[in-house]
């Protein structure tokens, strides 16, 4: 599947918040996530997020 920068996602796994929705904020080598529940960004390499994204939300 095709993401771009701005995407709003859904991965396998909750963040400690408690939210499974992020937004991608950077593509390249690594994607760079942002939580929606409480802000928090992360950088994981791009095989690695490629497996926890569950869906792309509309």
């Amino acid at each position: 599947m095709e993401y771009k920068v701005g995407d709003i996602v859904k991965l396998k796994k909750e963040h400690p918040c408690g939210s499974k929705i992020w937004e991608i904020r950077r593509i390249g080598v690594d994607f760079k996530l942002k939580c929606k529940g409480c802000g928090h960004e992360i950088t994981i390499e791009r095989p690695k997020a490629l497996k926890m994204i569950k869906e792309k939300i509309e």
